[in-house]
C-alpha cells in the first residue's frame, strides 16, 4: 500500500509538470490578448465539468476543471464571426498572428529560465571524470576532474545521451577522440572501450542464462555532471534552448522519414509515465523536464498542423495577404477535423505504449 501511496505521488508531481508548462502556453495568449485587448470569454485549468468558476466584473472567467490534461484560452469570436470589436476575428491580422504566436513565444521563455536552472543545477550534460579505474587501458590518458567536452567532435549532452550515448556505437579497440578541458587547457585524447566482467554488489561476476560470464563494453571511468557557474549559466542557457528546440525538429523529421516510429513518441499518459518513473529514481531529473517540455510544447504548436496555433497562424497570414480571409466555417472545420486527428493519434499513441510496446 505504501509503494502505491508513493506511486501515485509521483504521478500527481507530473501531472503538475505538464498543467504547469501548458498554463504557461494560455497565460501567453491570454498576456498577448490583453495587450491587444481582444475579449477573453474564459481562462481555464483543464478540461471537462468545473470545479469552480471566478467571473471578473468584464465578464472574464477563470476555471479549473476536472481533467487535468491541459487548458485553454477562449477568445470571443475566434471560430465564428461577432459583432463585438474585440471579438478575436474582428481585430487585425498582425495582432492576431502576435496573440497566436505568443503561446509559444512563453513556452519558449520559460525554457530560456528553466534551461538556466537546469545548467546551475546539474550542468550540460557535459561529463567530469570523478575516477578511472586502475585496470582501465584508459588511466595513463584521462586524469579525475577532466571535463570532456567532445566526443569525436560531437558535445554530450543530455539530448544525445551524453557520454554513454555518444560512445554507444563504437566497439573495443576502435579509436574515440575526446577534446577534454583540463587545468584550463583544451587537449585532445585517443580513448577505447574496452570489454570488462559485470559483478553485483557483492563482486561476483554475473552470469548470463548459458552460465557464460556477462560483459560490457566501457572506458573504466565514473563520471559527474559539471555544474555551470551562474555567469556560464547565464550565457549558455539561450543557446542550449535553442539547441533544445533544433533536436526537436530533427526528431520530427526524422518521424516524417520513418527512422523513428510510433514507439518513439508518446501522449501526455506517456509523458507522464516517464516523468513520474525519472522523478521516482531522482527529483532532480525534473530540472531536465521542465526545459524539455517547455520547448517541445513551443515547437510542437508552431507546426502547420490544423488546431495548432501554427495552422491557424498560416491562415491569418494568408488574410494578411489577401486582405480578406478564408470562409471562416470551412477555416473552423478544418481546424476541428485536425483536432480529432491528432486526439486520436494521441489515444492510440498511448494505447499502443500500454499494452504493446512493452
Amino acid at each position: 500500500m505504501g509503494d502505491f501511496f508513493v506511486g501515485l505521488l509521483y504521478i500527481v508531481i507530473a501531472v503538475a509538470v505538464l498543467m504547469i508548462m501548458i498554463m504557461i502556453h494560455e497565460f501567453g495568449h491570454y498576456t498577448a490578448g490583453k495587450i491587444f485587448k481582444f475579449k477573453i470569454l474564459e481562462f481555464s485549468v483543464g478540461f471537462g465539468p468545473k470545479i469552480f468558476t471566478h467571473v471578473k466584473k468584464n465578464g472574464e472567467k477563470f476555471s479549473l476543471r476536472w481533467i487535468p490534461l491541459g487548458g485553454y484560452c477562449a477568445f470571443d469570436g475566434e471560430d465564428e464571426n461577432s459583432t463585438d470589436p474585440g471579438a478575436f476575428n474582428n481585430m487585425a491580422w498582425w495582432k492576431r498572428l502576435i496573440v497566436l504566436f505568443s503561446g509559444a513565444f512563453f513556452n519558449f521563455l520559460s525554457g530560456i529560465i528553466f534551461c538556466f536552472i537546469l545548467l546551475l543545477v546539474i550542468g550540460s550534460g557535459a561529463p567530469q571524470v570523478n575516477s578511472v579505474m586502475e585496470t582501465s587501458p584508459n588511466a595513463s590518458v584521462l586524469q579525475q576532474n577532466d571535463v570532456i567536452l567532445k566526443v569525436n567532435d560531437v558535445e554530450p549532452t543530455f539530448l544525445n545521451g551524453g557520454l554513454n550515448g555518444l560512445i554507444a556505437k563504437y566497439d573495443t579497440g576502435e579509436n574515440i577522440v575526446l577534446l577534454v578541458e583540463r587545468d584550463g587547457n583544451k587537449i585532445e585524447l585517443v580513448v577505447q572501450k574496452y570489454e570488462e566482467q559485470v559483478k553485483d554488489a557483492d563482486g561476483n561476476v554475473q552470469m548470463d542464462d548459458n552460465g557464460v560470464p556477462v560483459t560490457q563494453k566501457i572506458l573504466g571511468i565514473t563520471t559527474t555532471f559539471k555544474k555551470e557557474s551562474f555567469g556560464g549559466a547565464l550565457l549558455k542557457c539561450i543557446p542550449y534552448t535553442f539547441q533544445m528546440a533544433w533536436e526537436c525538429l530533427v526528431i520530427l523529421g526524422k518521424l516524417l522519414v520513418g527512422k523513428y516510429g510510433l514507439k518513439d513518441i508518446g501522449g501526455p499518459i506517456t509523458t507522464i509515465s516517464t516523468i513520474a518513473q525519472a522523478s521516482k529514481i531522482n527529483m532532480l531529473n525534473l530540472v531536465l523536464f521542465f526545459p524539455l517540455i517547455a520547448v517541445n510544447l513551443a515547437v510542437f504548436n508552431l507546426l502547420p498542423i490544423p488546431a495548432l496555433d501554427g495552422a491557424r497562424m498560416v491562415f491569418v497570414l494568408i488574410e494578411g495577404i489577401r486582405k480578406k480571409p478564408i470562409n471562416r466555417e470551412i477555416e473552423a472545420r478544418i481546424h476541428m477535423v485536425g483536432l480529432f486527428v491528432l486526439l486520436g493519434l494521441v489515444v492510440l499513441v498511448d494505447i499502443l505504449h500500454l499494452f504493446v510496446f512493452k
